[in-house]
């Protein structure tokens, strides 16, 4: 164990013991204060993607890092990317407090945040004194609140962070703020990936995008997705945001109202991922997320669909040494075997309701 991880795990009582959100800033602001330290190297399982060298498929969801203050403290701690955001264009309070919880009988969170962030300009300065360092870092834009034209929001997002971001994603899939996730429909998606488009072509260097989905969707809502993705109007899809829904839980803070992430968003977003990865016929680059908190769930990921992994929950339980532990585990698991031999290799046992944990030693 690191002296980074061993200090993090001394840690971890005095920061369950506060409010999650103080307990977020606080370890922000620790992270913030770490030395360079450098990356990890490329390992067995590295792959080409988007035009990108990925050295491991293990990569830090949205939602830890809103507003690119630690992405290289996080890339050092191993992962193989780093995605920061949600930024609006404008900065943006959020909801009221309280709005995130641990629900620490579950290894589950609830957070109902919405999008508070230091808006575009802030966030840029952050990226451009970061500029040429090394490591993958997307960008994940969003809209604000109160905005007249959601999608003049994503398109200024493109314009504004793309000559920034290895990659981009455009978010439309949280439930905390009210209507967004209607940008799924198929019409509105249309709408919104010809405008951003549009946004990304005028670049002079045309970064990859992605979209991020619900996984509260339908078959019918997936298909219509799927359709409006085809052609290269999207480089790849991220399967998926917190979930509204809920399934048994026991924590005292399953009745919160929010995004529920975390072990128990396993099963759904993995099953989605699966259908997605079916009815895009493998040729769309997916992302998985949703749940991942050990080997065998990261690798079911894999299974499912996804080229990438991410995750985020679960550092809240298992602190900082999960993340090389995943990413040397899947090594071992896979050595010998060609990622491109595993990625989608049970997703029609998924879809078909087979237990989606392939357990092996």
């Amino acid at each position: 164990m690191s002296l980074l991880s061993a200090g993090f795990g001394l840690a971890r009582p005095v920061l369950h013991a506060m409010d999650a959100e103080q307990a977020h800033r606080l370890t922000i602001r620790m992270l913030s204060c770490l030395p360079r330290r450098p990356l990890p190297a490329a390992g067995p399982l590295q792959q080409e993607l988007f035009g990108l060298r990925f050295p491991n498929p293990l990569g830090l969801a949205p939602g830890f890092d809103k507003n690119a203050e630690v992405p290289d403290a996080m890339l050092s701690l191993g992962f193989g990317f780093v995605e920061i955001g949600t930024v609006t264009p404008r900065p943006q309070s959020g909801n009221p407090l309280p709005r995130l919880f641990r629900l620490s009988d579950d290894r589950a969170v609830i957070n109902r945040m919405g999008f508070n962030n230091d808006g575009a300009d802030r966030v840029m300065q952050r990226l451009e004194a970061r500029r040429g360092n090394r490591g993958i870092v997307g960008i994940n834009i969003g809209a604000n609140k109160d905005s007249a034209d959601r999608i003049a929001d994503y398109s200024e997002g493109v314009r504004r962070f793309g000559p920034l971001a290895s990659y981009l994603t455009i978010n439309i899939s949280s439930p905390n703020t009210p209507g967004l996730r209607g940008l799924q429909s198929r019409e509105e998606l249309q709408r919104l990936l010809a405008a951003v488009n549009e946004a990304r072509a005028s670049l002079a260097r045309r970064p990859p995008m992605l979209l991020k989905i619900a996984p509260d969707l339908g078959d019918d809502e997936l298909r219509d997705i799927a359709a409006c993705c085809s052609g290269g109007t999207v480089d790849g899809v991220i399967v998926s945001n917190t979930t509204l829904s809920r399934p048994e839980l026991k924590s005292s803070h399953r009745g919160e109202a929010g995004g529920l992430s975390g072990a128990p968003l396993f099963a759904l977003s993995t099953r989605q991922l699966a259908k997605f990865y079916q009815m895009t016929g493998g040729q769309l680059p997916l992302i998985g997320v949703g749940g991942v908190h050990d080997v065998d769930t990261a690798l079911a990921k894999l299974e499912a669909g996804a080229r990438l992994i991410q995750l985020y929950s679960a550092l809240v339980y298992e602190g900082p040494s999960l993340v090389t532990s995943i990413a040397a585990g899947l090594a071992q698991r896979l050595a010998g075997r060609s990622l491109t031999d595993v990625i989608g290799s049970r997703a029609g046992e998924i879809v078909e309701g087979k237990p989606i944990l392939n357990r092996r030693g």
